[in-house]
């Protein structure tokens, strides 16, 4: 089969989709002179393998943490998951986070139900997330700022181990392509 460059340009064009604006190597290097410098004035997070591991239900004192030095800062917060609803309210509200559960990422209505209930514009929000193809690629069609972080452990529920088999091969192409530093 013969491609030619139109086609080569239209399939990095879709492999773009899935490439973060920035990575980091946990949601704990999102600080607020790091937000501050980019004018960003919410964050949009993913919660499993984000914030805390998949199967661990509450808040690490860590994450505690990090949610108290961005809210002094002035820094709004709101969880989006596809998790249940049992899960997401179980750790974002004894912390007094707002949340979405259920988001169905990578489609754009949480995002942008989050940036309306936020009150801020799309240039004041960033979405932090550790999977290509909900978490980066949702909010990279909101036209939102994105950041992958790596996963907090390298196990996944069910569905999270079927995109990871194809995210392997996107970060595979981007680490090839000189488009992203990421370790497996």
């Amino acid at each position: 089969m013969m491609y030619n460059s139109n086609d080569i340009v239209e399939v990095n064009e879709l492999l773009n989709r899935f490439l973060p604006n920035d990575q980091v190597d946990t949601v704990l290097e999102v600080t607020p002179d790091y937000l501050k410098n980019k004018g960003i004035k919410g964050v949009i997070t993913d919660l499993d393998n984000t914030l805390v591991a998949w199967n661990q239900p509450a808040a690490t004192p860590e994450v505690i943490e990090w949610f108290r030095v961005l809210r002094e800062a002035g820094i709004e917060v709101t969880i989006i998951s596809n998790n249940t609803e049992d899960r997401v309210s179980f750790f974002s509200k004894p912390l007094g986070i707002p949340f979405i559960s259920k988001a169905r990422k990578p489609m754009q209505t949480a995002f942008k139900r989050a940036k309306k209930e936020m009150k801020l514009s799309g240039d004041e929000l960033v979405v932090v997330g550790d999977q290509l193809l909900t978490d980066v690629f949702g909010g990279n069609r909101a036209n939102l700022h994105t950041i992958l972080v790596v996963p907090i452990v390298r196990t996944d529920g069910f569905f999270t181990r079927f995109n990871r088999k194809i995210e392997r091969r996107i970060l595979h192409h981007f680490k090839k392509t000189g488009k992203l530093n990421w370790e497996d």
